[in-house]
C-alpha cells in the first residue's frame, strides 16, 4: 500500500526550498553588483589568490550556497561564500578599520595569527592565570582547536580585502576566549549571531537563520531564547572587534579587556559545562 508523506512535512520542505532559492538568487543578485575591476583581471595580487570572471564568481557563489546551505556547518563552504558575496561587507569592514587608530596600525603591520608567528609555549609559560592569553590558551587546549586551521583566502580580487577577511577568520578563536562559547553546534551558531551583528557579512547570515533548521527542538529554545538575544545585543553594541590587537593584550586580565570592549557574557547553561 503506498504511503503519502505528511502534509506539515511536505509544507515544511517546500518553505525551506523557497527559502533556499530566494537566499540564492539574492546572493547572485548580489555578487553582479559588485565592481569588476579590468586591472585586476587574471591577475594574481597575492600568494594563495586565484583570479576569477564575474561569470565564475557567481557560479561559485550559487554552488557554495547551495552547499551550504544543505549543510549550514560546512566551514569550507561557508569560506568560499563569504569570499565570493562579501566584498561589499569587507570593503565596510576596512573602512571602518581606517577610522580607528589601531585599525590603521593592523591594516599596515598584518599581523597574522598562526604556531609559527606566536609562540604559544612562552605564552602558556608566561600568562598569568586570569589574563586573556590564559584563557585564551586554556580555551584552545579544552577545545582542541589550533590556529592553523583557517582556510586560505583565495577569491577575493583585493590585495586589503583579502588580509582583513583573513583576519577576521584567524580572530574567530578570540571571540570564543572573550565570550566563553565552546565549540557544540548551538555555540557556534550563537557566536555567528554575534559575528553577523558585527560584520554584516552574508556568510554569518547564512550560518545564523539556516544553522538552527539542523538542531534539536532543546537547542533551539536555548539558542532563540537565550544566546540571539545576548548576541544582537553584545555583537551591535560592543567595540569594533575587528578594530582590536588582541596580540597586544595577551597579558591584561580577561575581566578588564572585556569591560573595555564592552563585551557581556553570554547565558549560561549546565550542559555546555565542562
Amino acid at each position: 500500500m503506498q504511503r503519502f508523506r505528511p502534509l506539515k512535512s511536505i509544507r515544511t520542505q517546500c518553505i525551506r526550498t523557497s527559502q533556499r532559492r530566494l537566499f540564492c538568487h539574492s546572493l547572485v543578485s548580489m555578487n553582479m553588483l559588485e565592481e569588476d575591476f579590468d586591472s585586476n583581471k587574471n591577475k594574481k595580487l597575492y600568494e594563495t589568490h586565484i583570479p576569477i570572471s564575474n561569470i565564475e564568481r557567481t557560479i561559485l557563489a550559487a554552488g557554495s550556497a547551495i552547499t551550504a546551505l544543505n549543510n549550514p556547518l560546512r566551514g569550507d563552504m561557508i569560506a568560499t561564500l563569504g569570499e565570493a558575496t562579501g566584498r561589499i561587507f569587507l570593503k565596510r569592514m576596512r573602512d571602518q578599520m581606517l577610522e580607528s587608530t589601531v585599525g590603521r596600525r593592523i591594516l599596515r603591520e598584518r599581523p597574522i595569527i598562526n604556531t609559527k608567528t606566536i609562540d604559544f609555549d612562552k605564552l602558556k609559560r608566561t600568562c598569568a592565570p586570569g589574563t586573556f592569553g590564559e584563557q585564551y590558551i586554556s580555551w584552545l587546549e579544552a577545545e582542541g582547536v589550533t590556529p592553523d586551521t583557517r582556510c586560505d583566502v583565495k577569491y577575493v580580487d583585493d590585495e586589503e580585502l583579502a588580509y582583513v577577511i583573513k583576519r577576521y577568520r584567524e580572530i574567530h578563536d578570540f571571540f570564543h576566549a572573550l565570550t566563553g562559547l565552546g565549540v557544540t553546534v548551538e555555540e557556534e551558531i550563537a557566536l555567528k549571531w554575534f559575528e553577523w551583528a558585527q560584520t554584516g557579512l552574508p556568510m554569518t547570515m547564512l550560518a545564523s537563520v539556516f544553522g538552527p533548521l539542523r538542531m534539536t527542538w532543546p537547542e533551539r529554545k536555548r539558542l532563540y531564547a537565550g544566546y540571539v538575544p545576548w548576541a544582537l545585543q553584545c555583537g551591535s553594541s560592543c567595540t569594533p572587534l575587528m578594530n582590536v590587537y588582541y596580540e597586544d593584550h595577551f597579558h591584561t586580565p580577561i575581566d578588564e579587556f572585556r569591560k573595555q570592549l564592552g563585551i557581556t557574557m553570554p547565558p549560561k547553561y549546565s550542559i555546555h559545562e565542562k
